[in-house]
């Protein structure tokens, strides 16, 4: 059984279909690609995919699990990770503390310690302290620990996002776009990210990128969405080489 199946996943606005009737699957271990012209639906499908939309039809499993009409916090304890295509971090909070808010789901859940104060309370939070601590020494934001998230270089805002999402514990991480806005040096770091995050955490991970060299090095398998429909699916190279992606994505002659 696949690790996520999605089965004919649709969503109206009004009159308007912007998801349709889009079935796929992720294994675990996996690294796929999610490509397709601006406006195609990908976005919104990752939103379908972790809760912010409802689907109008289809379903969406995790583990056998139905994640259907379930909120997205309940998503991503599930096991659910994203970032998002504009940089969505606390920018008033410190890098350690966009961390810990990821870690909200790993807190003691008991009240009386922490309302208390208790020993308990403490060692929790020291305990979350730490291994937040240790995640972003692992992609190299320790250093940055007590700045203010908005004051770091636009590279490491992306950088940093990521590691929250980790923070959650996630089976699969949905990454939105990582590489927009990024200089090429920034881009082929996130290229050697990309691939320790699938490494070394042993995470399945599914990728929107308009960077065509960036999604063809780093995935196995890739989707193609236009106007919200699956178009083509397969390796980077039969997608490099598929009649109907090209069209799609430069047009058709007249």
């Amino acid at each position: 059984m696949a690790l996520l199946e999605v089965k004919n996943l649709t969503k109206h606005f009004g009159g308007l279909t912007a998801v349709g009737d889009v079935t796929l699957e992720l294994q675990a271990g996996e690294l796929v690609g999610l490509i397709g012209p601006n406006g195609a639906g990908k976005t919104t499908l990752f939103n379908l995919l972790t809760g912010v939309y409802e689907p109008s039809e289809g379903s969406v499993t995790l583990d056998g699990k139905l994640l259907n009409g379930k909120a997205p916090y309940k998503i991503a304890a599930a096991g659910l990770g994203r970032t998002f295509q504009n940089i969505r971090l606390f920018k008033n909070m410190t890098v350690l503390e966009n961390v810990l808010v990821g870690m909200g789901n790993q807190r003691s859940p008991h009240l009386l310690a922490s309302f208390l104060r208790l020993p308990k309370f403490y060692q929790s939070e020291s305990a979350l302290n730490e291994k937040a601590m240790e995640l972003l020494a692992i992609f190299g934001l320790d250093k940055e620990a007590e700045t203010l998230a908005k004051n770091l270089p636009y590279g490491q805002q992306r950088r940093l996002e990521i590691v929250r999402a980790l923070a959650t514990e996630p089976k699969i991480l949905f990454l939105d776009e990582p590489a927009a806005g990024m200089n090429p040096q920034e881009t082929a770091e996130l290229t050697a990210l990309i691939r320790q995050l699938k490494d070394q955490f042993d995470l399945t991970i599914m990728l929107i990128e308009h960077d065509m060299s960036l999604v063809m090095e780093v995935t196995e398998r890739i989707y193609v969405l236009e106007y919200g429909r699956l178009i083509a699916h397969g390796t980077p190279e039969e997608i490099r080489s598929n009649k109907r992606v090209i069209e799609a994505y430069l047009g058709g002659e007249a």
